[in-house]
């Protein structure tokens, strides 16, 4: 029977900065092999929630739970190395190529750790996520001559290193062309489809971002749940509506949302 275990656990979760509540009474479990979505407007809170669940920050009152670890009693830096965290603001500045940028990966680091010299089954599992990131072309190639979407490719495969139970995305589809998003969505759903076990978290504002194995979602707006649960049951026309305060109408086409603002409403009828 397969485990059921959640893989992260958040229960009451308050965040509050500067006397202002950035989360407000936050519940979430997620478990092996879901896919979730955090949707919101700018501000909804949703990078903060991601910031909690990917241990970079604690909660001012609840609990959260990470891989079975409670925040506040492990320490934070090895926990973080069983998470794979995907930020296309990754603050890499030396030109390392590909192929050195995944292997960062096993250390957690922006650049390599000096004396940890990877072994030649970690350089052949980062080649193996590189190819199966469609990098394989691009190994050698330096880190600044990649377009933004190699780059969240590659960032992906880096955060594959460690073999995670979790992966967070924090909106990985920013700066992305056309191209680039429909690449990058392929790349997530064939690596759901090869690791039915790992369970992943991405941070979006837009609906076209979801990627077709999107399991279950979580709307937020002004650091409150709004509604969480299916995807099917939540990514809807009306609790869309709610969340973003504003009309839209919510579609689905062969696994993907699409969504658009309805029209004003026109001047009364005269009698």
């Amino acid at each position: 029977m397969p485990d059921t275990t959640p893989v992260l656990r958040a229960d009451s979760v308050t965040v509050v900065r500067d006397g202002r509540r950035i989360l407000d009474d936050v519940s979430l479990t997620v478990r092996p092999g879901e896919h979730w979505a955090l949707l919101g407007a700018n501000g909804a809170g949703k990078s903060t929630l991601l910031g909690l669940l990917g241990a970079l920050i604690h909660p001012t009152h609840g609990t959260v739970e990470v891989l079975g670890r409670r925040l506040g009693t492990v320490d934070l830096r090895e926990l973080r190395a069983y998470l794979g965290h995907v930020d296309p603001r990754h603050p890499l500045r030396s030109p390392l190529p590909v192929r050195e940028v995944v292997l960062t990966g096993l250390t957690n680091s922006v650049a390599r750790v000096p004396h940890r010299q990877p072994t030649e089954a970690q350089r052949a599992r980062a080649g193996e996520l590189i190819a199966a990131l469609g990098l394989a072309a691009r190994a050698d190639a330096r880190w600044p001559t990649l377009s933004q979407g190699e780059r969240g490719r590659a960032l992906i495969a880096r955060a594959l290193m460690p073999d995670p139970r979790l992966l967070l995305l924090d909106e990985p589809a920013t700066g992305l062309d056309l191209p680039g998003r429909e690449r990058l969505l392929e790349s997530l759903d064939a690596l759901r489809a090869a690791h039915p076990r790992l369970a992943t978290v991405l941070v979006t504002h837009h609906l076209e971002e979801l990627p077709v194995g999107t399991s279950h979602a979580v709307l937020l707006r002004g650091g409150r749940v709004v509604a969480s649960g299916a995807a099917g049951d939540v990514v809807t026309t009306p609790l869309v509506s709610a969340c973003f305060d504003h009309g839209v109408r919510v579609g689905r086409d062969a696994g993907r949302w699409s969504v658009r603002g309805l029209p004003p409403p026109g001047p009364p009828l005269s009698a």
